[in-house]
């Protein structure tokens, strides 16, 4: 293998275990904010929002951790819809359209 396509390889394989790195960092924070009784699992939360969404495709969560705040993604005849979900009440925030 010539060192180009070597210095390529090397150059695609790093971002993923950085993101692995960051996800695994947010889980564990979920995690600890449940445990602490600051959140609603996850799955509560989707319970609540999903049948709300009717005719749309669920993508997943996001969670952000400083804001306490759930975002779910979901798609529609090519359309990306946020809702943003207060993680201690379940209440929505915001939803894009």
């Amino acid at each position: 293998m010539n060192r180009a396509a070597l210095a390529i390889l090397l150059t695609l394989a790093v971002p993923a275990p950085l993101a692995l790195a960051q996800s695994s960092t947010v889980q564990g924070q979920v995690r600890k904010d449940m445990k602490a009784g600051a959140v609603r699992p996850l799955r509560e939360i989707e319970q609540r929002i999903l049948p709300t969404m009717p005719g749309m495709e669920y993508l997943g969560p996001e969670y952000d951790p400083a804001a306490l705040v759930y975002r779910l993604k979901f798609i529609r005849q090519g359309r990306v819809v946020f809702v943003d979900v207060d993680a201690r009440s379940g209440t929505i925030i915001s939803q894009s359209r």
